[in-house]
């Protein structure tokens, strides 16, 4: 079995997406980011699944660093649906309950629920989802519940009183699969991050999409971050989607005269 880096506890939604992409496997459990290449560096973890971006929350702009410092090749993608659950202790009904702990975010994706259906329950904020849901199963905290995936409900041997309580249900994470022994066929790389700069004088950016355009490469994100020490100069992390590899491969020959650097990030099999 495949030891799995995430950042998180069992149960959390970086479980749920490795189990999606690997089936079952393995995890090791990372207090941070920087700790999943961590892991696999000193040979714990065999590769890692990262978030990269929300439909609600945006980009996770640290990670993109990450993605271009560590060196580690993105092989493949996960998208999820963030579902949030409040869970309790078997038996424990909602109206027993007068604390519920979990992730500040996790508190901001549910409040509206609370202040409708349990507004004398406190909400408070924890570390994480899913170690919220480990420390009620394992304290046997009576009146305590907490809000976290459906993993985390069925690995901790918590009731789910109330599913799906988070407002909007279309937030959905996208995750990167980083695993330097996955070797993806190239008949099924449909996909790429890629990571360059340019040269400081206007239109360089206009002229490096208009290529991109002519060789039908579909850019599905772009994400500029300022380079340290050169003022007014970006990084430009690219998300592109595309048929045909051929294709692919010459629309990097066209627009490597252009750039300053190139970096491929990563070139694998798009998940949707």
């Amino acid at each position: 079995m495949r030891r799995i880096a995430i950042q998180g506890y069992k149960g959390c939604f970086h479980e749920q997406a490795a189990r999606l992409f690997y089936g079952e496997t393995g995890v090791v459990e990372c207090d941070t980011f920087e700790g999943l290449y961590d892991a696999m560096e000193q040979g714990r973890a065999d590769a890692a699944v990262m978030a990269i971006e929300n439909t609600v929350s945006g980009g996770l702009i640290h990670n993109f660093e990450l993605l271009r410092s560590r060196n580690v090749p993105v092989t493949g993608e996960v998208y999820i649906r963030i579902e949030q659950n409040l869970m309790a202790l078997p038996g424990q009904k909602l109206e027993d309950l007068q604390e519920v702990r979990t992730h500040y975010m996790a508190i901001n994706q549910t409040r509206p629920w609370f202040e409708q259906n349990a507004p004398w329950i406190r909400l408070t904020e924890s570390e994480d989802t899913a170690k919220s849901a480990a420390q009620v199963a394992r304290e046997g905290l009576q009146g305590v519940g907490a809000v976290a995936s459906d993993l985390a409900a069925s690995l901790y041997n918590l009731e789910i009183l109330a599913p799906g309580i988070e407002t909007n249900k279309q937030n959905f994470t996208r995750f990167l699969i980083l695993d330097p022994k996955l070797q993806v066929p190239k008949r099924q790389i449909d996909k790429a991050i890629l990571c360059f700069t340019l040269p400081h004088k206007p239109g360089s950016l206009a002229q490096i999409l208009t290529i991109l355009s002519f060789y039908e490469m579909n850019l599905t994100r772009i994400q500029s971050l300022p380079i340290p020490g050169r003022e007014w100069q970006y990084f430009f992390y690219a998300d592109i989607k595309f048929s045909s590899l051929e294709r692919y491969r010459q629309a990097l020959s066209a627009v490597r005269p252009l750039l300053e650097d190139l970096q491929i990030l990563g070139e694998y099999t798009a998940s949707l």
